[in-house]
Formats: C-alpha cells, structure tokens, sequence
C-alpha cells in the first residue's frame, strides 16, 4: 500500500484521503456472536486508516488471536500479549509490534488470554485493566480499534471501559437481531457504572449477498428499527476479503481494488465524518478524491 502526501492531507489509490486528527479515539468492534464479520472489520478498518499515515493501535482481545494474524503476526513469533499488561500488568509499550503497514502497530493476544478472565475474577478494579494499560500509549496513536471475544464477559467488558464508541457488526442473516439487545443493555449499565461516554457508532451489516432477498430484508428491517445507529457503507461477501486472513493480510495489502476494500473505506469515511456531526471526538474526515 501505497500513500501520497503531507500527512495532514493523503491520498491513497483507492481515491481517498484523510485529515489528521487532534486526540485518539478508542473504538471497540464487538458482538457477542461469532462468526459475524468482527474481526475482519477491526483488522480492516485499523489497516485502512493506517494506510494514510495516521497511527493506529490495533488491540486484540481475542484469545483466538486472529486481528493478530489478521495483519501478519505469526503465531509463535512474539513472547508477549496483552495478557501480560491485563493480568500482569506489564507496560502496554513492551508488548506493541510492527506491522507491514507503517502506521499499524498491534497489540497480539494468543490462546494465554483465555485464562485472563479467571485470574482476575477478584481482583479489585478488573474492569478498569484496559483503560489504564492504554493510557500511557495515547498520545502515540490517534486512532485505537479494539478487537473483542464473541462473548461479553470481562475481556468485553475491558475493551468496553476502555472505548469511547462502539462498532457492532451484525450479519445479514435470519438471527440478526437476536443478541443485539442484550449487548445494549451491556451497553446501558457500562455507561452507567464504569464508562458513562461511551456512545455506539454504529451497526455495521457485514456478510451483505445482494443476490439474496434475505439480505435485502434484514438491513431493511434492521434500518427501521435503529434508524440513523445503522451504518450506510455495507460490507459484502466477498471472495477476496475470506481470502486475505490466510495470507495474513488485510484487504488493503491484498487487493485494494475489490469490493470489500471498497466498503471498508466506505466505513472509514462515514465513522470519521461522524466528528463533523458532533458524535466523534476529533475532526477528522474521508473525502472523495
């Protein structure tokens, strides 16, 4: 991937460019159901923020490990995860990696993780785990993503301390809805009792078939019942975009001129233009070049 440009005004060969921002934002991808489209959206909407030369922290708090091989770390090549900094409470900085996007770094998790939520079960302030680790690191990265388990327990609910907004993928498929209300009312009591500027971005339909009925009539569905919380940019199936996790690529790197880079633009344009609105905390945006 290629960029052209001052920083504060890039272009890349998709045809569009993005402004700098003034502070990071902290943006958590969750669902408490898997298999829809999560971590391919924080992989792919990391790396094509990144792909402009604005710095971004990819945080996996996934025990599965997949935003980390997702943008090219081997698993068996790092010593150290984010367990290190949740449960032992090493330095967030010693555990960040490069990746093969300049402005991409990530902090990797592996199978480890999945004893976290255990160990700190009666730890006072376990909650707060997160937020504490990231804070030294801000002022290094204006933007922070976020990749959650398909669960709402204590990984979750970090990640959601932590976060200033929220992105919750949801796929085109009959069960949409199901569990959605459940991660609001998460959402709701988080705000109540641990993180009260916490605001959703957006639900972002993934796995979109255009050739399906189905998927017509669930973004349908799913627009009149949340209305503007629903994202316009929708992230299609999409041949490439399966195929770029078992290269350890994102889509970006892979092929920036297939459907699902196009849509995963189209996301980061609209998330960024959410600042011009009033509901994001910087002001930053994606135009059209």
């Amino acid at each position: 991937m290629v960029v052209y440009g001052h920083p504060a005004r890039l272009k890349t060969r998709s045809g569009f460019s993005l402004n700098g921002l003034d502070m990071a934002r902290i943006i958590a991808v969750a669902n408490q159901k898997g298999g829809v489209g999560k971590t391919t959206t924080a992989v792919n909407l990391a790396a094509v923020i990144a792909s402009a030369d604005i710095p971004v922290l990819l945080v996996d708090t996934d025990p599965q490990g997949n935003a980390t091989s997702g943008v090219g770390i081997q698993r068996g090549t790092f010593r150290k995860t984010i367990y290190n900094s949740l449960v032992l409470q090493e330095p967030l900085e010693n555990l960040i990696l490069k990746t093969e996007i300049p402005s991409l770094q990530v902090v990797p998790a592996n199978k480890e993780l999945t004893g976290a939520e255990i160990e700190l079960v009666e730890v006072d302030g376990r909650e707060l785990r997160l937020r504490e680790a990231l804070d030294p690191v801000l002022a290094d990265f204006e933007f922070v993503i976020i990749d959650c388990p398909p669960s709402l327990g204590l990984l979750t609910l970090n990640a959601l301390t932590a976060a200033r907004s929220l992105v919750v993928p949801i796929q085109c498929e009959y069960y949409a809805l199901e569990g959605v209300t459940e991660l609001f009312d998460t959402l709701t009591r988080i705000r109540r009792l641990y993180n009260p500027e916490l605001s959703i971005e957006g639900l972002l339909l993934t796995m979109y078939d255009e050739r399906t009925n189905l998927s017509a009539a669930v973004a349908s569905d799913l627009r009149d019942f949340y209305g503007q919380q629903v994202f316009e940019a929708v992230i299609p199936r999409n041949v490439r975009l399966a195929e770029a996790p078992s290269y350890g690529k994102p889509i970006v790197l892979y092929d920036i001129r297939s459907k699902g880079a196009e849509a995963y633009f189209h996301l980061a344009k609209e998330i960024l233009a959410h600042d011009t609105k009033g509901t994001g905390s910087g002001t930053e945006r994606i135009a059209v070049g």
